[in-house]
């Protein structure tokens, strides 16, 4: 539960250069009910949160867009990190798993390669270019007319705006702190479950987190004729790597998509009936915010 108040930490950030001090409890509110979303919809309900921010903290939904889209980057920077321990630590030791993850040892690298430099480019573009690539799109959409051209400049002023945080060195600098705390509170997740196992199967913290670089690795690219959920992904590793039973490893598999997902629901539920959310109107906020 932890992790939800530290991506609120980060998003106050993200929100600092439209508002001098956003509420960090409306942003926590608004990321809870977002990912009891996620859980209830699918990715469909990724969009949910932005919205909810966007109309609790008074600013443009495409600039709480941005952040999102930012959030997202800070994630995969993270998440590539991690795999790319997880793939030095094999090396090192010459452990491999078997053929259903031999994909994964082969195209490891080259992804990690290909996804860092794209991180860096679209932060350096952000960082540096967005208002110049701004104006550069809208003088070559002049013909579009003048009312046309002032709501498209309204959109993209606000795109701009939500991302004003990654050019202040130390917002940047605070967006990274809080990411390693973010993915430090889910290694901490890991090792708790791990040692709740520690009756039937024992690996240690290292290997959690090769583990963990695989999950997050999976969640994003889908390995082909196998899918890239997390659960197959988890009980793949135990079982290929670590050697651990079939039956075991899908237990294990099943309380981490709990612990990671299903467990903010209850919680997101009850904040949403408070604020006079239900079913309909989430869903309805996932669409608004996508169109």
């Amino acid at each position: 539960m932890a992790t939800y108040y530290g991506r609120a930490l980060r998003w106050v950030v993200f929100l600092k250069p439209l508002k001098a001090n956003p509420s960090l409890a409306k942003v926590l509110t608004a990321t809870v009910i977002g990912f009891a979303a996620v859980t209830l919809f699918g990715r469909p309900g990724e969009l949910v949160r932005p919205y909810l921010i966007a109309l609790k903290e008074g600013v443009p939904v495409a600039s709480q867009i941005s952040a999102w889209v930012l959030e997202r980057i800070f994630d995969l920077l993270m998440a590539l990190l991690v795999f790319g321990f997880a793939l030095s630590y094999l090396a090192a030791t010459g452990l491999h798993g078997g053929s259903r993850l031999a994909w994964v040892f082969a195209t490891g690298g080259r992804s990690i390669g290909v996804c860092a430099v794209a991180i860096l480019v679209s932060l350096a573009f952000l960082r540096h270019v967005a208002e110049g690539f701004e104006r550069f799109v809208l003088a070559r959409l002049g013909f579009l007319g003048d009312s046309r051209l002032r709501a498209l400049s309204g959109f993209t002023g606000a795109l701009v705006r939500g991302v004003e945080s990654v050019r202040s060195d130390a917002a940047l600098v605070s967006i990274l702190l809080y990411s390693i705390l973010e993915w430090a509170l889910i290694a901490a997740c890991y090792w708790c479950l791990v040692q709740s196992f520690s009756g039937v199967f024992r690996i240690t913290f290292v290997e959690v987190l090769v583990l963990m670089g695989f999950v997050s690795f999976g969640t994003v690219v889908q390995i082909p004729g196998i899918g890239g959920g997390m659960q197959v992904v988890t009980v793949l590793v135990l079982s290929e790597l670590f050697h651990i039973r079939l039956e075991l490893a899908a237990s294990f598999a099943m309380f981490v998509w709990i612990m990671t997902f299903v467990v903010v629901v209850p919680v997101g539920l009850v904040l949403a009936l408070k604020q006079g959310l239900d079913w309909r109107s989430l869903r309805r906020m996932g669409r608004e915010a996508a169109t």
